[in-house]
Formats: structure tokens, C-alpha cells, sequence
């Protein structure tokens, strides 16, 4: 079983990252970064570090709830999308979620809005 889910966690891990190039690739584009900082099949969270350009970006929030959006959409396997953007002065907590408000600025906050990803031409 071990194999297994070693086996499924690289599939999982590729799918993953191959979702972020595809569908973001202005991330790179504009000078920042995406790459999985932790990912565990088996609860089916992801933490993706978005990290460059992305730090201090004022789009960088509406990149985040898309991410979460869409990936948990295209991946059946991922339930939750946790993004750190580093815009929390470094640390690692805090940075995703959705359902705590209060989260620092680069996650996102659940405030009642629509969550179908930005307004922005992604």
C-alpha cells in the first residue's frame, strides 16, 4: 500500500503541477512562481507557494482564490488548497484556508463573496 500511495502521490504531485502551468501561466509570465510546498493525498490538501514576483502582488489574492477554485474543480482528488504568498512576513502559518477570517493578507477570507475566482482576465 505504501508503493501505492508513494506511486499516487507522484501522479497526484505531476497532475498538480501541470494544472498550474496550464491554467496560470501569467504567474510565470510576470516574473513570479508556483510550486507544491506540501501535499498529502491522503486528506487531499495541497499547500502551494506562490513566491517571486507573487510576493507583494496586489492580484497575487484574486490568483489565490482562483488556484483554490479551479484546482479542487479539475482535480477530483484535491479538497483543500492552502497558498502562502509570502506577503506574511515570511512565516509559514496563516496563509490559506479560507475559512478563518482574519487570515493575513495573501490567503484569502472567507467574506461571504462568491468564490468562482477573480475578476481578472485569467
Amino acid at each position: 500500500m505504501s508503493t501505492e500511495t508513494q506511486d499516487g502521490s507522484s501522479d497526484l504531485e505531476e497532475r498538480v503541477t501541470n494544472f498550474l502551468r496550464r491554467n496560470f501561466p501569467q504567474i510565470q509570465m510576470h516574473g513570479g512562481s508556483a510550486a507544491i510546498q506540501d501535499l498529502d493525498p491522503e486528506t487531499g490538501e495541497v499547500t502551494i507557494m506562490l513566491g517571486g514576483a507573487c510576493s507583494g502582488c496586489g492580484i497575487s489574492p484574486m490568483t489565490v482564490q482562483a488556484i483554490k477554485s479551479r484546482m479542487t474543480k479539475e482535480i477530483p482528488e484535491i479538497d483543500t488548497v492552502h497558498a502562502n504568498t509570502g506577503m506574511d512576513g515570511g512565516g509559514m502559518g496563516g496563509m490559506g484556508g479560507g475559512a478563518q477570517p482574519g487570515d493575513s493578507r495573501g490567503g484569502s477570507v472567507d467574506d461571504g463573496k462568491s468564490d468562482e475566482g477573480p475578476s481578472a482576465p485569467f
